[in-house]
């Protein structure tokens, strides 16, 4: 995750450079300082509503060094969802409280207020019912074990219904370890339903949670039409009852890192674009189709398998093809964990 610590005042700089030194081994900081008060590796500003406008999607967590309402004005004109919106923190310049202003658990702003208070020995404030109420959390559970939520009202009303104290029901394709008080087998009310398949209703109220652990290899012609990739793709996904929610990387020949078609099929279903070289993708070990003219014009016999197997996937879709472009689903190990609580 990438956090920006945005401090207004000097013992607010202070404070940023402290948290920056102690997590700067497991997350990329960027200190950005009043003018009035730089900071060496810092970045100077001198209007936050500017500046947060700047930074707003690049960083995964804004921590403002600054008074609440300082936070609040300079946010307000950029929230959206709590799909998308970075988890953003308000911290007074004393180090007392460190306040988790939005995306606590999806964004991980709560997770993050309590590191940063274990830091600097401040309080983190939380305001969301569930963590406060012991209570199972749906998006917190997501967000700490890469599963996608298929339907954020289903969340709501999952989460309210735990808030309320009824059983939570579960079904999982995958091994789940911890699972908490109030999570059952056999409630046919509401449930959670861990699962590629988002037409699994096994509750009356089913939010569907997908694990974010599929690959996509792929291969394509030059200056291929990315809409080719993208129908390929779902279309192979859709016949094996898969949803593309649950695509974790898109995985391809570095030759090929800067078509079109993979750069928009990445950025639209918010893949990670991984790359390997010929030389790593012959040397990976398996029973792949192969290609004469694949070889010829990339350097090895087949890109779309090998790329996915490269990644560290099991080949469960093996190569389909399309208008000038292939592509293959590998899947990565999966288990759940309910106490899992990483950012």
């Amino acid at each position: 995750m990438k956090i920006a610590v945005i401090t207004v005042t000097e013992n607010g700089t202070k404070i940023a450079d402290t948290i920056r030194q102690k997590i700067s081994s497991e997350f990329e900081v960027k200190i950005f300082c009043f003018k009035k008060y730089p900071v060496s590796g810092g970045k100077c500003f001198d209007n936050i509503g500017e500046l947060t406008k700047k930074i707003w999607e690049e960083f995964g967590a804004l921590v403002f060094i600054s008074a609440c309402g300082i936070a609040v004005r300079a946010i307000a004109p950029f929230v959206r969802s709590k799909l998308s919106d970075p988890a953003v923190i308000a911290m007074d310049d004393s180090g007392r409280f460190a306040v988790s202003l939005l995306s606590g658990h999806l964004g991980g702003g709560n997770r993050l207020a309590e590191i940063i208070g274990d830091i600097i020995g401040a309080v983190p404030v939380i305001t969301t019912a569930t963590d406060n109420s012991g209570r199972f959390s749906p998006d917190m559970f997501a967000k700490a074990n890469g599963l996608a939520i298929e339907d954020m009202e289903a969340a709501k009303l999952i989460a309210a219904a735990s808030l309320r104290g009824e059983l939570i029901g579960l079904y999982s394709d995958f091994l789940c370890d911890n699972i908490p008080e109030g999570l059952i087998g056999n409630n046919d009310k509401y449930g959670i339903c861990i699962s590629h398949d988002v037409k699994k209703k096994p509750f009356n109220m089913t939010l569907n949670l997908i694990p974010k652990n599929l690959i996509i290899g792929a291969g394509c012609r030059k200056n291929t039409d990315p809409h080719e990739l993208e129908k390929l793709i779902l279309e192979t996904l859709a016949k094996a009852g898969l949803s593309h929610l649950g695509i974790r990387f898109l995985a391809t020949a570095d030759i090929k890192m800067d078509e079109p078609a993979m750069i928009s099929f990445a950025e639209k279903y918010s893949a990670e674009l991984r790359t390997f070289t010929t030389e790593e993708l012959s040397a990976v070990e398996g029973d792949f189709s192969s290609s004469e003219f694949v070889k010829n014009a990339v350097g090895v016999d087949n890109v779309c398998e090998r790329s996915a197997a490269a990644c560290g996937g099991k080949i469960i879709i093996p190569k389909a093809k399309g208008n000038g472009v292939t592509c293959a689903v590998g899947v990565l190990p999966f288990s759940a964990d309910f106490e899992r609580r990483d950012l």
